[in-house]
């Protein structure tokens, strides 16, 4: 039945009515219809995932980079939740920052765990910010031990209906990691491949350079970084990020080789033993045949205390995570 169905049949029934009761009667009686749904909003959070277990993985990927974890506790129902995401990935300056500097994990303020995250972040606010209440989304900044260094509530980030760009990317710059320096960090590692009679598996690499993730998380590996201790320190410069890191770079690399990632072996003195410079060029991450092949004949030029059976080993697990890069499955997670 129409609106217009609907007050002539009430006028009919009840007689001479006002016009402003039967006006009344009808928008009632339209907003009681079911009403078409509005594009679902697609989900950011999984209720299902161990909060812990997250930053657990966060938190050792920010120790070796030397970056901190950011954490925003929310659910998928929250509409400004859904606006701050959509602000980290649409604001170009925002997002490198994010990218650069930070590890990002969404908690789900309803998975295992997510409880004991947001207290140990509220216990961090002032007392007067706590006073407040703790509205979603609701950021923690945490450093490479999982200890907080900072949180946030969004309410002072918003501008109206919507985040301020320039408030959020004044909070992400504020606790960004000091950054290291190149040089430092590998005349460090040198004295530390002197004294414990190891050589240096160098790789370089940046926040932007995907292939140079999926080496470092191959490195990161447990079995392989199990194997690969018995000669090596694993050691990475990030060329963007790092001080000095372009400059050790062109020390060790020739002008005619390019791209990263780019790897060398040092011994403890700093000499040259082996690079991923390849018959094609430099080999980045090995995933086809014969950059394999090019990375264990590195390894099986330098190696001292690893074992033949080990190198095979780590010949599968490549050739393994080739086949799912082939394949478009997500990388084995360190």
């Amino acid at each position: 039945m129409s609106s217009v169905e609907f007050v002539h049949r009430v006028k009919w029934l009840l007689g001479a009515v006002p016009i402003a009761l039967l006006s009344t009667l009808a928008v009632a009686q339209d907003e009681a219809k079911p009403k078409a749904e509005g594009p679902k909003r697609p989900a950011i959070y999984d209720p299902k995932a161990d909060a812990r277990a997250q930053v657990a993985t966060a938190t050792a990927r920010a120790r070796r980079d030397n970056s901190r974890v950011l954490l925003m506790f929310g659910y998928n129902g929250c509409g400004w939740c859904h606006k701050l995401h959509e602000l980290f990935g649409k604001n170009a300056e925002i997002a490198k920052l994010i990218r650069d500097e930070y590890v990002f994990v969404m908690v789900d303020i309803e998975s295992p765990h997510a409880d004991e995250l947001l207290l140990e972040g509220k216990q961090a606010l002032a007392n007067d910010e706590l006073q407040k209440g703790v509205g979603f989304p609701f950021l923690e900044v945490l450093d490479g031990a999982g200890k907080v260094v900072t949180a946030q509530r969004t309410d002072p980030l918003e501008e109206g209906d919507h985040h301020d760009p320039n408030r959020v990317k004044e909070f992400l710059a504020r606790w960004v990691s000091e950054p290291r320096d190149a040089q430092e960090v590998l005349g460090g590692s040198l004295a530390r491949a002197t004294s414990d009679d190891k050589r240096l598996l160098l790789h370089f690499g940046a926040p932007w350079c995907g292939w140079c993730h999926r080496l470092d998380d191959f490195l990161s590996l447990e079995e392989i970084a199990s194997i690969l201790t018995r000669d090596y320190l694993d050691v990475k410069i990030d060329v963007d990020r790092m001080k000095n890191g372009k400059e050790v770079l062109a020390k060790y690399r020739s002008e005619h080789s390019a791209g990263i990632p780019w790897c060398a072996i040092l011994d403890a003195g700093g000499k040259v033993l082996a690079t991923s410079d390849g018959p094609k060029g430099n080999i980045g991450y090995p995933a086809q045949p014969e950059e394999i092949e090019h990375f264990l004949a590195m390894l099986e030029k330098t190696r001292r205390r690893i074992e033949p059976e080990q190198l095979d080993r780590i010949k599968v697990l490549l050739q393994e995570a080739a086949v799912r890069i082939k394949e478009g499955l997500r990388p084995v997670q360190p």
